[in-house]
């Protein structure tokens, strides 16, 4: 029985991961300007960011229509026997809607609302890989997923709202109050939506190791074979900052750093940065 595992590109995972673990990763559209481009294969955050400094518009992104997701099915059924596809939480895209709808057409094919943002998604995708090369069963690993979904945590910390702002998802006056006092909001992912938690203030660095301390000090409910740190163009220094810090708290029997895509650096923009990982 040969079982594979699909996630779209805003699962975050890194080409290492993807091989590592033999998942394949579809890409949603990114809009900017006038033209579409598939994130992480036509476009790159670097591209994004470059061109919002120059004064463009705010990049947007497009879900995964049937049509792709039925090419995309169809593909992978021709050798493998079952296809189980990890979506963006679908109360943040219609991608997992249209992939139901795509499942429909092509035999043998499972659709998981993760229920997730980034590498929460990701996070989904490798334990459902792990589970397919230990021979468990399409149903079995669907039931485990859905049920693994709620104990992930998800959060990430952003320097500035100006991405939010330009997007829609802050006002201008909170935005601007937030720069003016130097406050970094941790986002969170509670039950498959976007929530404001801890505010912190003062320099990012800062911000993120309080955040990194906060989320894994005292813990004793974390599942510990995985921990996966995501981030948008944060400075390298930075980023070891964070695994050293990290290693203060919790340990883990696998870490990974990945790299944010497309999807999720048009809304949050440079400099932003979470941890993702699971309780028992």
């Amino acid at each position: 029985m040969k079982i594979k595992i699909t996630a779209d590109s805003s699962c975050d995972l890194s080409e290492e991961l993807l091989q590592r673990y033999q998942i394949s990763m579809l890409p949603l559209y990114i809009i900017k300007g006038t033209s579409d481009y598939k994130d992480g294969l036509e476009i790159k955050p670097a591209d994004i960011f470059a061109h919002v400094a120059a004064g463009g518009e705010l990049c947007s992104t497009s879900a995964i229509n049937v049509q792709d997701y039925i090419r995309y099915f169809r593909k992978y059924r021709e050798d493998f026997d079952y296809v189980i596809h990890l979506n963006i939480g679908s109360g943040f895209s219609s991608c997992y809607r249209n992939a139901c709808a795509a499942a429909e057409e092509v035999d043998q094919v499972y659709i998981i609302d993760s229920e997730n943002l980034t590498t929460g998604t990701g996070y989904l995708a490798i334990q459902a890989a792990l589970l397919a090369e230990s021979g468990v069963t399409p149903n079995e690993i669907v039931e485990e997923i859905c049920r693994l979904r709620g104990k992930i945590e998800v959060s990430f910390v952003i320097d500035k709202l100006d991405y939010l702002k330009k997007g829609g998802r802050c006002s201008s006056v909170t935005a601007f109050g937030a720069n003016l006092l130097n406050i970094k909001p941790c986002i969170e992912v509670v039950h498959g939506a976007m929530t404001v938690g801890k505010k912190y203030r003062g320099p990012f660095q800062k911000c993120v190791l309080q955040y990194i301390k906060d989320r894994l000090e005292g813990r004793t409910d974390l599942k510990p074979d995985l921990m996966l740190i995501t981030h948008a163009a944060c400075p390298k220094e930075l980023v070891r900052a964070v695994q050293d810090t990290a290693d203060q708290y919790a340990r883990f029997r696998s870490r990974y750093v990945t790299e944010a895509g497309c999807t999720v650096s048009s809304h949050c923009g440079p400099n932003t940065l979470g941890i993702i990982f699971a309780r028992v």
